[in-house]
């Protein structure tokens, strides 16, 4: 996309790393230059608290950590440029819509000699997102934060007020394409996962032959089975284990130890090793009951459920050799039923309206081992349940394809609207001859022409 756009005619060398050549009539000067910080206090009560995000600055997210310090926070006014100094909200910031307030670790600006909109893209491109954070201090990285005195040294563009107007007005026009097309990949990724769960549903409790008898299961969540079907619990046919309470102090930092799979690692139908910690791999005999095996089930019991979906996963021979952690619990198949089949029935959407009163109004759901045996299910004889296993394995497979792809021109556009944004605010681009395509009302539908 960037390639579709000329260059400036001529550049200069502008002297900071972050920027490199400028076209040869802007001009750098230190963001203290362009801003002045406002730093009044004020109530959530008088000032409605924001959020400040990845997505900018919005109302206070629902899920947001609320704290007792709302008498204690800093004024936002409409057109106020808003950052997180943490390193761990690392990208969230923007320009405010709303006048409100914010945590105090957040540094609010006025814009006093830039254009709002184009601040908003220039404080938010990736370039300078690295530069603000250079400037920060900490003692490890998740404490690393940066400070606005050292913000306000850093270097950025001095460019005509009516140039900046341009670049803003190209960016949110392209922007807003590219985020219309990632809305509609998104948008195909939950319709193909809503059909990969249905394929689950319907086969774990209907079965594959449309003309089998039923009959009322008894189970609310259930509904009616095949009526050759057993009904059962799932602890008399699982072996389930919570995990152990290992005391961080003893914890170590060489991948050569054993790893400790937490409920941080589980995510739905794949294990994350980005955050570890290991475990000595001597004098552990009275550990041994905790040793996960390839293809175990670890369920997540704090949060088991994410906007992903289960916090379920199996177990490869990469991911091992492991211990199991308190908070997850360790699920093996018996009398004859296969991990698989048993992935299938906790990823059915009636183990989840099982849970779905016990949790409610608890602020961190949690699920024990206990209730998690007494799941009823619907237990078909071994040959059926590995054609049914078969027929799940090969009709979600084409869904898992699907979504891949889905997930890949995702990441495609986004590094595309990442490059686009950084070439136009560090002036690799020429758009000041850019006009917005007119569009034109045809059947309703707005068309470009």
């Amino acid at each position: 996309m960037v390639g579709r756009y000329q260059p400036y005619l001529g550049y200069k060398d502008s002297g900071v790393e972050w920027l490199g050549e400028l076209p040869e009539h802007w001009e750098v000067k230190r963001l203290g230059h362009f801003f002045e910080e406002r730093r009044e206090k004020v109530s959530d009560k008088d000032y409605p608290a924001l959020s400040v995000t990845m997505q900018g600055v919005v109302p206070q997210l629902e899920h947001a950590a609320k704290t007792d310090t709302g008498d204690n926070r800093k004024l936002v006014l409409k057109n106020d440029f808003v950052i997180n100094s943490r390193s761990d909200r690392k990208g969230s910031s923007g320009v405010s819509p709303l006048d409100g307030s914010v945590s105090l670790i957040s540094i609010v600006m006025t814009p006093r000699k830039i254009n709002p909109k184009f601040a908003h893209h220039l404080l938010r491109s990736y370039p300078f997102q690295e530069e603000f954070y250079r400037y920060g201090k900490g003692i490890v990285a998740d404490l690393w934060s940066t400070n606005s005195s050292e913000m306000k040294s850093i270097l950025m563009p001095d460019i005509p007020e009516g140039e900046q107007e341009k670049i803003a007005n190209f960016l949110d026009y392209e922007t807003a394409k590219i985020d219309t097309l990632i809305e509609k990949q998104q948008q195909l990724i939950k319709l193909l996962k809503e059909k990969r769960q249905a394929v689950i549903s319907h086969a774990v409790t209907k079965g594959l032959n449309p003309n089998a008898p039923m009959r009322d299961s008894g189970v609310e969540w259930l509904g009616e089975v095949p009526e050759h079907w057993k009904i059962t619990r799932l602890k008399y046919q699982v072996d389930m284990l919570p995990g152990y309470a290992f005391k961080s102090a003893g914890f170590v930092d060489s991948a050569e130890e054993i790893n400790l799979l937490r409920g941080i690692n589980i995510a739905p139908g794949k294990i994350r090793w980005d955050e570890t910690v290991f475990w000595p791999s001597q004098n552990n005999d009275d550990l041994e009951e905790y040793i996960l095996e390839e293809k175990d089930l670890v369920l997540g019991m704090d949060r088991p459920w994410v906007g992903g979906g289960l916090r379920l996963a199996m177990l490869s021979s990469a991911d091992l050799p492991a211990y199991v952690v308190q908070r997850v619990a360790r699920i093996r198949g018996k009398n004859g039923i296969s991990q698989e089949y048993v992935f299938n029935i906790l990823s059915d959407s009636s183990f989840l309206s099982y849970f779905e009163p016990i949790t409610t109004g608890v602020s961190v759901p949690h699920i024990s081992t206990d209730q998690i045996g007494e799941y009823y299910f619907a237990l078909p004889a071994e040959s059926e349940r590995r054609e049914i296993a078969e027929y799940i394995r090969s009709t979600t497979s084409k869904y898992k394809t699907l979504v891949k792809s889905a997930d890949e021109a995702i990441k495609f556009m986004q590094e595309r609207r990442t490059a686009l944004i950084s070439a136009a605010v560090t002036g690799k681009i020429d758009v000041r001859n850019w006009q917005a395509p007119k569009t034109q009302n045809i059947n309703n539908k707005e068309v470009t022409v």
